[in-house]
């Protein structure tokens, strides 16, 4: 059929084509009905004006975080250096989370192991004793820098500021000071690197012993189990004169003893997304906004010195090879620039200058800083602390509400700390505790029986808490009243609240009241009797 034919037959259309004309117009209304559903019509339009040009395109965690993740740590510690909300906001949550250290307070299973509360109590304290040796010391810190608690902080400072920290295993041989060999190396996230990419992420590296992948220094088994990471035995991206780069070496540690199952290295991170092997630097989602405030705040910050400074300005019709006479009635020794030739200008105390014909004198009068930078920095402050899950009074340190608007933002604040703080226990302090625990009950220094023999045991004699640093009150008295009420009705109890309050130990409480109650009565005593007549 020539295309005459073809026109007229759609002028003239035949009943099959008629038919076939309604076909297609009914499955073109059907596909639009089909595509304009649900979201398509919100947030998946690729059609509304607002929507059309927003491409996002997310892939896999690799992709979207390990591409990015050394771009986005040297930021975030630039900002942590240089940027105030930032450096607040990681603080804040070193301050909070770990404090001084979280201290261990032993919790045995004294039921399943078949002990009396008393029995159990004795040994918690013989334990926590025990692990002070150890804790207490810088022997507990493979560089000897730091005690087991300064560790914690240094640990939750790296997790935050690189998205994730990792901790070494090591142990020594014990000394005549320190009978425990376990020692702990802290090392940072750019150390665990694919072997040979000097930092940077390019792509999927593999093992060529085994074929494992490598992501980003974690090597995983085709199942997406971790089953080592590789460490470079220096910074990689190190420039350092004295580092040749024939010495950077990467050793394979794998994740697990294969006899014990016991770990021999310790990886703390926050996790975002399934199948995420790294983390990502705590102020990721904030990094522009903080750079963008701390431009304007320098901004600000120069006009208001300039502002301050007296400037003038010589405005002059004479020609550029004129020698200017402005500052020749200043002492030459009080002058700034000695250069006679040099086109300067100076101000002096009291002093009276001559000016060339068509030579005026303007004075700067900046309007600067602008009446808005506080209210600007706040509302700023306020969404950089809603996305770090700091509330802007915790951020800035500023608590000018009511009391019960702070009270509330000190109580979101204590959700975000509670929860890192148990994620730090859970991936730091317990580990590191079980660790210690089967080396104390290996040499005999701990007596538990069944120790090594049976998982639930083990379990039940590691059972522990973690006390740390408790929340501030803004009103002491109602918080102590409060608390007593709970105790009363049985909603907690008085070791709880105790931690809850001051971080202390109710147990060690009570014995320490016993004895100053005792020492004061005896004290009582003594003064009556000295205070009746002979």
């Amino acid at each position: 059929m020539n295309f005459i034919d073809k026109v007229i037959g759609f002028l003239n259309p035949s009943a099959g084509l008629r038919r076939e004309i309604s076909r297609m117009q009914t499955e073109a209304i059907r596909q639009i009905r089909v595509r304009n559903t649900g979201y398509s019509e919100s947030g998946a339009s690729r059609v509304k004006k607002s929507l059309r040009g927003w491409t996002a395109n997310s892939k896999s965690p690799f992709e979207d975080i390990d591409l990015n993740l050394d771009t986005l740590r040297q930021r975030s510690r630039d900002l942590y250096m240089g940027a105030p909300l930032a450096t607040s906001a990681v603080k804040t949550n070193r301050t909070n989370v770990v404090g001084s250290g979280l201290r261990l307070k032993a919790q045995i299973d004294y039921e399943f192991l078949g002990m009396t509360p008393e029995q159990a109590n004795a040994w918690e304290i013989n334990t926590e004793r025990e692990f002070g040796v150890w804790a207490d010391s810088i022997w507990c810190d493979a560089l000897r820098l730091n005690n087991f608690y300064e560790l914690q902080q240094v640990a939750l400072m790296s997790w935050l500021l690189n998205g994730d920290g990792f901790a070494l295993i090591k142990h020594v041989d014990p000394t005549g000071w320190m009978p425990y060999g376990l020692r702990i190396h802290l090392i940072e996230a750019d150390r665990v690197c694919n072997p040979n990419s000097f930092g940077i992420t390019l792509g999927v590296a593999r093992n060529e012993q085994n074929g494992n992948r490598i992501l980003n220094g974690v090597e995983i088994d085709e199942s997406g189990a971790v089953v080592a990471y590789w460490i470079c035995n220096q910074y990689p991206n190190s420039t350092l004169a004295t580092v040749h780069p024939d010495s950077k070496q990467w050793v394979r540690v794998e994740a697990f003893g294969e006899n014990t199952g016991a770990p021999n290295i310790l990886h703390l991170m926050e996790q975002e997304r399934c199948e995420q092997y790294r983390g990502v630097p705590y102020l990721a989602p904030v990094i522009e906004s903080l750079k963008q405030i701390s431009r304007y705040a320098e901004a600000e910050l120069t006009a208001a010195v300039i502002q301050a400074f007296f400037t003038a300005f010589i405005v002059t019709k004479s020609d550029n090879d004129d020698a200017p006479l402005f500052n020749q009635t200043i002492d030459p020794t009080q002058r700034i620039d000695q250069d006679p030739s040099a086109n300067s200008y100076e101000l002096g105390a009291g002093t009276i200058n001559i000016l060339e014909p068509g030579e005026d004198v303007k004075f700067a009068d900046p309007s600067r800083p602008t009446s808005g930078f506080d209210a600007f920095v706040t509302a700023m402050a306020k969404y950089v602390g809603a996305a770090l899950e700091v509330p802007y009074e915790l951020l800035t340190k500023s608590f000018t509400a009511s009391y019960s608007a702070s009270r509330a933002a000190l109580l979101e604040a204590w959700k975000a700390f509670r929860m890192r703080r148990t994620w730090f226990a859970n991936d730091f302090c317990q580990p590191v505790y079980e660790l210690w625990l089967s080396e104390a009950v290996a040499r005999g220094r701990i007596n538990a029986p069944g120790f090594f023999n049976d998982p639930a045991k083990r379990k039940a004699w590691c059972k522990a808490d973690w006390n740390g640093p408790a929340p501030g009150q803004i009103d002491p008295t109602k918080e102590v009243e409060a608390a007593i009420k709970r105790v009363s009705e049985g909603f907690s109890t008085r070791e709880r609240e105790t931690i809850e309050l001051t971080g202390g130990d109710w147990d060690k409480n009570i014995e320490q009241i016993i004895r100053e109650n005792s020492l004061l009565r005896m004290a009582r005593m003594s003064s009556e009797e000295q205070s009746e007549p002979k």
